[in-house]
């Protein structure tokens, strides 16, 4: 059975979860040092933001096959690390928008009218009520950067109580920034125009201290600043000296550079309020992110995909839902194209045809890879790893599109070129999602792949097909199913055969003395 460790404080419903498929073993705590000892037995790894998992630990781990943040952010994770051993890193993208936009809003809401120093005035037995005089957000303006699941919820909420929105994202469009109430705007303006300002983007080399004292000085003077993403994104010092100096009129932080937050000067404005990363601090949030993760574990383990991997390169989870089913015929494809090319595979072009023209490719073309490969290196090339195996080995991966082709709703053809020659398989799903080898070779075939499949090219000419059933009876290998895809009559042709058993030794050499018979390949699925 497979085991799983549970490194930080993770909601039951998730452990009951990972318990149907694995062992769990929950130990929170750890060192780094014990990390690294016990990791080594582990086929998962399933946390929060309390523990780092850096390369040595991700080094150590030689069985994992998963990690798993019960959160958004992987930041404590070195996912570099995790990629180049082959490990899916995965996340819950949407387990705790809702409780972080309404962290931000509530936070926005008390800055703006004081209820922290309120709450405290009245429970020291004062009635200052002129002391707290606060600002409406209705009518004002709000600078929201970063459009994401949890920035657009924050945008909408905000929109219906009144507020104008600005917004920065150069990864979103007009169309979506539109349908959101938000005109689209450079930073520059946004820091200008803004009474508030809430961050939702996460840190990266390009975001880390974006908010400067450069960027401070160009707010208003009775503009807001609300961060309740990552740590980092904030100059802190510069805060400090915008706040003191008056450069802005408040800010209200979840999150800091190092936490938990040590000696800093933020602690003594009153109008900086101050929380301990509670943005996904919900008892709502804390099932749908144990769940959510578990359950990519589970499926993981058992050899499915996971739905939020973020070193699968487009793999995100309303792409993952469309294109489930496409990834085993990609595979399949991938593994057929590489065993009829055999040798060294020196180049793979991937073609999307009809609808799956329109979709993301990435997904689709790792998922050939993957199969491309299977055969060199079986267990130790997946979803996470193969692209970087293929560049290792020189790999020319080449990516083109037709949706002109309607011989199906979607179909998906491979040419594998190798030391040994050029072989092209297409391949699509029917209506029941049941795979189908259309094509080989340039050759019109419709067959159902098997674990054991044998294809000849031949001349269309009498009586070959009954010598090889002939010939394969005479070493008791049954053949399930049988097709001969054909341009021209008494041409050349190709034969796929679907066997119940694998081919003994020597008999592919036989079939290839079969008077007609051009080449012979066997293929294992």
């Amino acid at each position: 059975m497979a085991k799983v460790l549970v490194s930080d404080t993770i909601d039951t419903a998730g452990i009951d979860i990972l318990s149907q498929v694995a062992q769990v073993d929950i130990k929170t705590g750890l060192s780094p040092e014990e990390l690294v000892r016990i990791i080594p037995e582990y086929n998962a790894l399933m946390l929060r933001s309390g523990t780092q998992v850096t390369q040595a630990i991700i080094e150590a781990g030689i069985q994992l096959k998963i990690i798993g943040r019960a959160g958004v952010g992987v930041d404590n994770i070195d996912v570099k690390a995790a990629t180049r051993q082959g490990i899916v890193v995965v996340n819950s993208p949407e387990g705790n928008t809702i409780a972080a936009a309404e962290h931000a809003l509530a936070m926005m809401l008390s800055l703006s009218r004081h209820i922290p120093e309120a709450n405290r005035s009245v429970k020291a037995k004062k009635w200052d009520r002129k002391r707290f005089i606060g600002a409406e957000v209705y009518k004002k303006t709000l600078g929201v950067v970063g459009l994401g699941k949890i920035g657009s919820h924050v945008a909408n909420v905000a929109k219906s109580m009144g507020m104008k929105l600005l917004a920065f994202d150069p990864f979103i469009s007009k169309e979506r920034a539109d349908q959101l109430g938000c005109t689209l705007v450079d930073l520059d303006l946004l820091f200008a125009q803004s009474d508030y300002i809430t961050l939702h983007i996460p840190k990266t080399s390009e975001t880390a201290h974006l908010i400067s004292t450069e960027a401070l000085n160009k707010m208003k003077s009775t503009a807001r600043l609300i961060n309740c993403a990552r740590g980092g994104i904030i100059d802190e010092p510069a805060l400090v000296e915008a706040i003191a100096n008056k450069k802005i009129a408040g800010a209200a932080l979840d999150v800091f550079e190092e936490e938990p937050l040590g000696e800093s000067e933020l602690r003594k404005f009153d109008n900086v309020l101050l929380t301990p990363h509670l943005g996904a601090s919900t008892a709502e949030a804390q099932v749908n992110v144990s769940i959510d993760v578990a359950e990519q574990i589970r499926d993981v383990l058992l050899g499915l995909p996971a739905r939020s991997a973020v070193n699968i390169p487009g793999l995100t989870p309303d792409v993952m839902e469309k294109l489930r089913p496409y990834l085993q015929l990609a595979e399949t494809l991938g593994n057929l194209a590489g065993q009829l090319a055999g040798g060294r595979i020196e180049r793979l072009t991937v073609r999307l045809q009809g609808e799956l023209a329109t979709n993301k490719s990435q997904p689709l073309i790792i998922a050939s890879i993957k199969g491309l490969l299977s055969r060199a290196l079986r267990e130790r090339v997946n979803y996470v790893n193969a692209a970087i195996e293929a560049k290792e080995r020189g790999i020319r991966i080449i990516e083109t599109r037709d949706a002109t082709i309607r011989d199906y709703s979607g179909s998906l053809h491979l040419a594998a070129q190798g030391s040994m020659g050029e072989h092209s398989v297409t391949g699509a799903l029917l209506s029941d999602g049941e795979i189908r080898i259309t094509d080989v070779d340039g050759f019109p075939i419709n067959v159902p792949p098997s674990n054991y499949m044998l294809f000849t090219v031949h001349r269309d000419l009498p009586g070959i097909i009954g010598k090889i059933g002939s010939l394969l009876g005479s070493f008791n290998v049954n053949i399930a199913s049988m097709q001969v895809g054909r341009k021209i009559v008494r041409g050349d042709a190709v034969m796929a055969l679907s066997l119940d058993d694998p081919l003994p030794d020597g008999l592919l050499t036989e079939i290839t003395k079969v008077a007609g018979i051009r080449d012979a390949y066997t293929v294992k699925l």
